[in-house]
Parts: structure tokens; sequence; C-alpha cells
């Protein structure tokens, strides 16, 4: 059985992606004696950090490339492991998006998720806009989807480049390539 469907022939000078990170089965509690309000496993199938660093990203990277990668508190270094085994160097924090809604956690409750910037080569050209907004205030809607208002950032910076989302749970247009694995239905 293969893990991922195989990547696209072709290279992307935007590279987006929402790794269905691996939570080793932990799940999320509405407070002391609260119901059980599920964990990634219940929504989707989860992949660890070593399959994913399998996947060849790096291979559809063009030369001058940006990844933006969302990312978990609890992942965040493995999302920057992930970027440099993908062949990319960590750059920023790209956009910080919060959900309007609290889960629970074990230091601090936790609202706001994470879109790290990876570079390969120089920032890609043509660029658009230079003077895009880092927070992203908007309410979370189904378990793990992200804001659509990050890809239309995405698309105002680098409006005339070939972008692909990995880990896509729709068919996107103009310049962005849908790459997924169907059986991450509900994801």
């Amino acid at each position: 059985m293969t893990l991922f469907p195989e990547l696209p022939g072709k290279t992307f000078s935007i590279i987006y992606a929402d790794p269905p990170w691996d939570y080793r089965g932990q799940r999320q509690h509405n407070g002391r004696g609260g119901r059980d309000t599920g964990g990634a496993d219940a929504h989707y199938p989860t992949v660890t950090l070593g399959d994913l660093k399998e996947l060849k990203v790096g291979d559809i990277a063009a030369q001058d490339c940006l990844l933006f990668m969302w990312a978990t508190s609890p992942h965040l270094d493995q999302a920057i492991d992930l970027g440099k085994a993908w062949g990319f160097q960590w750059a920023t924090v790209g956009f910080v998006w919060d959900k309007q809604y609290v889960n629970p956690g074990h230091y601090t409750m936790s609202q706001c998720e994470l879109c790290l910037i990876f570079k390969k080569g120089k920032i890609p050209s043509p660029r658009g806009k230079r003077n895009i907004r880092q927070y992203v205030n908007e309410q979370r809607q189904a378990h793990s989807s992200k804001p659509v208002e990050v890809r239309n950032r995405i698309d105002q910076m680098f409006p005339m480049l070939d972008k692909i989302e990995l880990f896509s749970r729709e068919t996107l247009n103009g310049t962005w390539t849908s790459w997924g694995n169907e059986n991450l239905q509900g994801r």
C-alpha cells in the first residue's frame, strides 16, 4: 500500500502544506470530567514525522521556492525539522491565526495556530503585494480546516506563480494545484 499519492511531475514556486500531524492517539477533553472532543485521528489518518519526511517535496520545489506550512504548537520542532528534511531553510512565521476558539492545553489554553515560512533559493518572483498582514482573526470551522483568507493572502503576495496545496481537502482553481490523499475524508 502506498501511503501518499504520487506528487505532480512539475515544480512549483509556492508550496502550501497542512501536514496530518500524528498526536499518538492523544484526545482532547472539554475540561476536567468533560466530554471527549476528539483528536486528529478521529477525523483523518495521521502520519508520523518519519513518514512525512519520506515525501519528496523537494522534488516539486522550483529553484526559488517558498514553503508555507501549518504547525500546531506541540509540533513546532517537528515542523521545522520537516521543512529542513524537505530541502528548505527556516525563514519566519508567516501567519498567526486566532481561531476564536479555545482548546484545552497542558500549559495554557490553545487558540492560535502558526503558518511557518521556509525558503529554498531566493524569494520567488514576480511578487505582488508586500504589505500583507500576518495576523488572521477568523473563527475556526470544521476540524483542521484552515482559513481561506490565508490562501487569498498568499495569492496576493504571488499572484502569477504556480502554487500547490499539499494535503488539500478541496479542488482549487487558477494558479493552484490540489494534492492529497483521497482517504483524508472530513479533514
